[in-house]
C-alpha cells in the first residue's frame, strides 16, 4: 500500500451525509502532488529499501536552496515546499514526474492523518496536564489554580526530569489515527474525512494508509487466508502503485462511501 502527500485546507462543518445521520467532515485539497523520485538502497544485511518520495505545494525558485533545485530540475519537476519519502514494496514505485490525485484515497478506506497541533502557548499545570488544582476556599490565598509541590524532601533535594509541571503546550506532531475517507472529488482534488483533523485551517497535512486499521489487519487477515476481509467493508480494491490523473479520467468525478448507520428516529425500511 502506497501513501501520499496532501494539503489541508480543513473546514470543520457538518454535512447532511446518507440516510438522515449527520456527520463532521474535513477536507483535504491535495495541492499539486508529484512522485518525483524512486528510492532503492541496499542495507548491510543485503535487504533491499524502497520508497517513494513525494512533494507537493509549488514554490519559487527564488526561496529554494540550490540543493533542491538540482534534486526537482533531475526529476524535470517544478519547486516544491514539501518533501515525503514513503516506503514502498519493489513493485509500486511510480515513473517520476507522475501527478497524483485524489482517487489515490479510496471511500470506504481508513487514513491516519499527521500534522502539527494548534500552538496554546506557556499555560499552567491545570490546562495543560488536567491538574486538579488547589483549593476554591478554606485558606488558599490567590493560589487556586498553582501546581503545588514539585519535589520531595532533603532527599533527593531535585525536581526529577520529566516532571509535569507549566510550559509551553501545543504545537507538536500529531498523528490521528483511523479516520475514515467517505467522499473524494477529482474534479476540485479534495479528499473529505470523517473525524478530528489536528492543526490550523490551511495547514499542511500528511495523509497516509491507516497503519493499523488498514496494513496491520490486512496483512493479519491475509496471512490467515481471509482474503475477503484484508480490505474494510465496502472496498474492493485500492489503485496500485497509485491514483493518477490518468485514473482519475476514467471514474465519477464524486465517489462517496456508502453508509452503514441510520438515524434512529426514522422508522427501517
Amino acid at each position: 500500500m502506497v501513501s501520499r502527500l496532501d494539503k489541508d485546507r480543513p473546514h470543520r462543518a457538518k454535512t447532511r451525509y446518507d440516510r438522515y445521520v449527520e456527520r463532521p467532515w474535513c477536507p483535504f485539497s491535495r495541492d499539486n502532488t508529484t512522485g518525483h523520485a524512486n528510492v532503492k538502497t541496499i542495507r548491510r544485511n543485503h535487504t533491499e529499501y524502497h520508497a517513494v518520495q513525494v512533494a507537493a505545494s509549488d514554490r519559487r525558485d527564488k526561496t529554494t536552496t540550490r540543493q533542491m533545485l538540482g534534486h526537482f530540475k533531475k526529476a524535470g519537476v517544478p519547486p516544491k515546499r514539501i518533501v515525503k519519502e514513503f516506503p514502498v514494496t519493489s513493485d509500486a514505485h511510480v515513473p517520476v514526474g507522475t501527478t497524483l490525485s485524489a482517487i489515490h484515497f479510496v471511500p470506504g478506506q481508513y487514513v491516519d492523518v499527521v500534522a502539527n497541533s494548534i500552538g496554546k502557548g506557556f499555560q499552567g499545570g491545570m490546562k495543560r496536564w488536567g491538574f486538579h488544582g488547589l483549593a476554591a476556599s478554606h485558606g488558599v490565598s490567590v493560589s487556586h489554580r498553582s501546581s503545588g509541590s514539585t519535589g520531595q524532601h532533603q532527599d533527593p533535594g531535585r525536581v526529577f526530569p520529566g516532571k509535569k509541571m507549566a510550559g509551553r503546550m501545543g504545537n507538536e506532531r500529531i498523528t490521528v489515527q483511523n479516520l475514515s475517507v467517505i467522499r473524494v472529488d477529482t474534479n476540485l482534488n479534495l479528499v473529505f474525512v470523517k473525524g478530528a483533523v489536528p492543526g490550523v485551517d490551511d495547514a499542511h497535512v500528511m495523509v497516509r494508509d491507516a497503519k493499523k486499521k488498514m496494513n496491520l489487519i490486512g496483512s493479519h487477515n491475509q496471512a490467515k487466508g481471509l482474503y475477503e476481509k484484508v480490505l474494510p467493508k465496502g472496498v474492493d480494491d485500492l489503485p496500485f502503485p497509485a491514483g493518477t490523473v490518468e485514473l482519475a479520467k476514467t471514474l465519477p468525478p464524486i465517489i462517496e462511501a456508502p453508509s452503514y448507520r441510520r438515524s434512529p428516529f426514522v422508522p427501517p425500511e
